[in-house]
């Protein structure tokens, strides 16, 4: 249990009212994870780096430099709330500072959890004195929303560009005042893709000029080229050059075009791929300039389960193409590098924040609801000390787990690590279940079920991976208190195993370990949920004193 000290804390901070938590998850984090404890670290503590320098989910990333800081974010398709903001002042170690969407939009259409839709790879910029965020939902258009403080407050976003299949957004201010929209598409939706549309745009931003747009790269005209998206538009050298990836999200590599006129023809050349490396599927993610002027690629790899975890590569120039990371078996076509000396020297160690004590006013900013959340969820001051969720009925769950809205996660953050949690199932009526999930399309949790009168620990897996798998649920302890200790342990290669204690000395596993899947579109998560099958029934909630993540 937490300390007396820990307590009076919490007691301290107890004036914040419970609708808060439901806002923004608020801008503080209640237990900054310390380098030390960390699963992962990139910074190497020498003056150099290892790849990834995020081993976490922040998939499609774009960043941008302002002065002497870094700034990104990326794609959080369901995830509540969405659009990560990240910073750092070395492009290794990076602080999660907050969110730029509070809710996805349209309100309605996210109450329910929606995977794989919502917000798709977005694109950050800093203009006219303030850092904009144009991001798409593949089913509704691309919407816009802008701040003149990274953290906050971001402006309500705009809907700029209505429409199915529309992907991919990225702005461009030209010289001459103009500005520029370029996008790509969604097969799924619009029923065709592996093009480039440009658009002329308002340079406020506040609407498009062109309707129709014109096709400034086809890669269905391009040798070998398949499912060409995710570009980032960008002026240098005379040139307009766009980066973009090609190949699809496992296997593929980036590519770069460029054109002494906006609307082309352009060139194209592959800057980066595998090589010889086991980095697959290099691509897809920012050219940032350093302060000294040298240059820098960030994009991901498809880590499946893991997600799409970010690196960081040098760039340099050979006749006016870049080529990214090091030298590979292509001439002109670079490959990752799996260490390097950082950006910039001297930096403090910092990372993403992963456990929680609960004892701050405010969720930590890990966390993500599975849909847009209801502010009745969960409290932070019912019970000092604790997270409390408030069990929730919710149909589409029966049988499925996964689809609970109020089901709240976050990222896996190395490639193994441990979690613990203590958790109290109160006033639990027949059918409610609660506990520790890893959430993906192939998932397992542990946790206590309300049946025939008894509170049982339960172990349930579900597969195989696809869209909705089978739950099969096993009795652990057919008589089991209502509060225990529950751990899930994270074995590379995504195999996860749990564990229970009553007294969390000694442990005793519960069920078979499962290889964990990706989910849709994402990797899995972690976290927790109290589901109910009962519309009416007396109120339950589970009580959880901590969160806490390690590297063993």
């Amino acid at each position: 249990m937490k300390t007396a000290r820990s307590k009076s804390l919490r007691l301290a901070g107890a004036v914040l009212l419970p609708t808060a938590l439901a806002m923004t998850l608020a801008a503080c984090q209640s237990t900054p994870t310390a380098p030390g404890a960390a699963p992962w670290v990139s910074d190497l503590g020498d003056g150099r780096y290892q790849n990834p320098v995020l081993h976490a989910d922040y998939s499609d990333p774009d960043a941008i430099r302002v002065g002497d800081r870094y700034y990104m974010t990326s794609s959080s398709f369901n995830a509540v709330p969405g659009l990560p903001l990240l910073t750092s002042t070395d492009m290794v170690n990076w602080e999660l500072v907050g969110h730029a969407l509070p809710r996805l939009l349209p309100a309605e259409r996210y109450v329910q959890a929606r995977h794989g839709e919502g917000v798709w790879a977005p694109s950050l910029r800093h203009h006219d004195g303030k850092f904009w965020i144009f991001y798409p939902d593949p089913d509704v258009g691309i919407f816009v929303t802008t701040a003149t403080s990274f953290t906050g407050p971001w402006t309500e976003p705009r809907l700029l560009l209505p429409g199915k299949g529309i992907i991919d957004p990225t702005p461009l201010w030209d010289e001459d005042g103009k500005a520029y929209l370029l996008h790509a598409w969604a097969k799924s939706r619009a029923g065709f893709n592996n093009i480039l549309t440009l658009r002329s745009m308002a340079p406020d931003g506040s609407r498009l000029l062109d309707t129709e747009g014109k096709t400034v790269i086809d890669g269905n005209k391009l040798p070998n080229y398949r499912t060409l998206e995710g570009p980032k538009f960008y002026k240098a050298n005379g040139y307009y050059y766009v980066f973009a990836p090609a190949g699809g999200v496992e296997e593929g590599w980036q590519s770069v075009f460029r054109s002494r006129s906006i609307a082309g023809p352009y060139e194209d050349r592959i800057v980066m791929d595998q090589g010889n490396t086991a980095i697959n599927g290099p691509h897809q993610g920012a050219w940032v300039r350093a302060q000294d002027g040298r240059d820098w690629f960030l994009h991901f790899q498809d880590k499946k389960a893991y997600g799409r975890v970010v690196h960081l590569n040098p760039m340099r120039w050979a006749d006016g193409w870049p080529v990214i990371g090091e030298d590979g078996p292509r001439a002109g076509t670079g490959q990752p590098v799996l260490t390097h000396a950082k950006p910039v020297a001297g930096s403090t160690i910092k990372v993403p924040p992963t456990s929680d004590e609960f004892n701050a006013p405010a969720l930590g900013l890990q966390w993500q609801w599975n849909a847009n959340h209801d502010p009745r969820w969960a409290s932070l001051v019912e019970r000092p000390g604790m997270l409390r969720l408030h069990t929730q009925v919710a149909p589409a769950a029966a049988g499925y787990v996964r689809a609970t809205p109020s089901l709240l996660a976050q990222k896996l953050p190395a490639p193994s690590f441990v979690v613990n949690t203590h958790v109290a199932l109160n006033n639990a009526v027949e059918g409610d279940r609660a506990g520790l999930i890893v959430n993906a399309m192939q998932y397992a949790w542990l946790g206590l079920r309300k049946t025939a009168g008894a509170t049982e620990l339960v172990y349930t897996s579900c597969t195989p991976a696809k869209e909705r798998c089978t739950e099969k649920t096993g009795v652990v302890l057919p008589s089991a208190p209502s509060s225990l200790y529950l751990r899930m342990t994270m074995a590379p290669g995504a195999m996860a195993s749990f564990s229970y204690s009553l007294d969390n000395v000694t442990f005793t596993p519960a069920g078979q370990p499962l290889e964990i899947s990706k989910g849709r579109w994402v990797g899995a998560q972690v976290g927790l949920f109290s589901v109910g099958d009962k519309l009416g029934a007396p109120a339950s909630h589970l009580d959880v004193d901590y969160f806490r993540v390690s590297g063993k």
